[in-house]
């Protein structure tokens, strides 16, 4: 072997000397033909850290013994004990809408989506069903199932603490008759963990919702756009243009007001229309597309971050993430080819002790392989 040949095993070795993972991986890509040249100048401890890299090591593992920090990637951020406000419920949606508070929601879909509405504040948390399209990439609402909702209402509920939290009841779990409705409602209450359901239509649906709120179910009503029904609207439509559309709009939510409701949503209506439903009952509307005049607003959570390309007109999008994510992904995938990632301040270190006895053991291991290696060149040969 070379000098320079021996000297650039023995300098890789003392940079991997502080990282144990480098080290591993280097010594067991590492040729045969280096490894019996490292393993002398290994055990004569040449390849000791210096005094500040001592320090390092004893600062970093003090500090992982003293603060708690998420030490893997699959243990949950659990919100991450975030300071949680008072828990909103249905008195503190009245409260707001009595004082002329707007009311914000949000939708979420998952354990980190929930996590983010809570922690920034939102009064209403809703599982909508449009997570069938942004996050699990249907073609419509309609396609996602009650199985499939009940998955994504308790991960949005874990990261739910203080929230007021709705779901959508899936397109054909609630229509056939009320019966349906509360079986399937009840079950989202309880194996979804949510605290309301938010069902679509007008007053067809009146019965239905008075059967769900004298059982004690919270409801949320959908009138105006009515996603899981967009094929029989004619697609994705503005609704209530007319003097006699908006007419037969008002009687709608007057009689999802008379049935229990707690709030109604008015999606792509008219503003004029809207400011005045709003003003007629006595409980909140929830204007998606129809304007300031509502008592509050709710945006689907990706499209307002920009994490799709094209959104609704009536939607405002408040960051443009798609771009920046890809960015990061990118910049990951660089500095793992580059081998810039992970560096030393992203690995665990030993203490310096069990570091040298570790160093012996590879030793050993090393002059194990080369002996064996010999005799069996030797029985070879023979």
């Amino acid at each position: 072997m070379s000098f320079v040949t021996s000297n650039l095993g023995a300098s890789k070795v003392l940079q991997a000397a502080t990282r144990p993972r480098s080290l591993l991986r280097y010594l067991s890509t590492s040729s045969a033909a280096l490894r019996p040249a490292m393993t002398p100048l290994l055990l004569r401890g040449q390849f000791q850290p210096t005094l500040a890299q001592q320090q390092r090591q004893e600062k970093q593992i003090r500090h992982s013994t003293q603060t708690q920090v998420r030490e893997y990637s699959s243990r949950p951020a659990d919100a991450d004990h975030h300071h949680v406000r008072p828990k909103v419920t249905l008195a503190t949606l009245r409260k707001l809408h009595k004082r002329n508070e707007p009311i914000t929601v949000m939708t979420a879909h998952d354990f980190p989506t929930g996590t983010l509405v809570d922690k920034a504040g939102i009064d209403m948390t809703l599982v909508g069903d449009s997570l069938a399209m942004v996050a699990l990439g249907y073609t419509s609402t309609s396609e996602i199932t009650l199985e499939e909702m009940l998955h994504h209402c308790r991960a949005v509920s874990r990261g739910t603490r203080s929230s007021f939290l709705v779901a959508d009841m899936p397109f054909g779990t609630y229509e056939t008759n009320p019966d349906q409705a509360v079986s399937n409602a009840v079950r989202m209450i309880k194996e979804g963990k949510v605290e309301a359901v938010k069902l679509e239509g007008g007053k067809e649906m009146a019965p239905t919702i008075a059967r769900l709120t004298q059982v004690g179910i919270p409801v949320l009503g959908h009138i105006g756009l009515t996603p899981q029904r967009q094929a029989s609207l004619g697609g994705y439509k503005v609704q209530g243009k007319t003097v006699a559309k908006a007419k037969a709009m008002i009687d709608d939510a007057l009689a999802l007001q008379q049935a229990g409701c707690y709030a109604v949503v008015l999606e792509a209506v008219p503003a004029p229309v809207a400011t005045h439903i709003t003003n007629l009952l006595s409980i909140p509307t929830i204007g998606i597309g129809a304007g300031a005049g509502c008592s509050g607003q709710v945006l689907v959570q990706q499209d307002m971050l920009g994490l799709y390309g094209r959104v609704p007109r009536f939607c405002k999008t408040y960051r443009s993430l798609a771009d920046d994510i890809v960015g990061a992904l990118k910049e990951y995938s660089a500095d793992v080819k580059s081998g810039t990632f992970p560096a030393e301040e992203h690995t665990y270190p030993m203490p310096q002790e069990e570091l040298n006895r570790f160093m012996e053991f590879v030793g050993r291991q090393d002059d194990e392989a080369v002996n064996g290696n010999s005799s069996n060149a030797a029985a070879g040969h023979a």
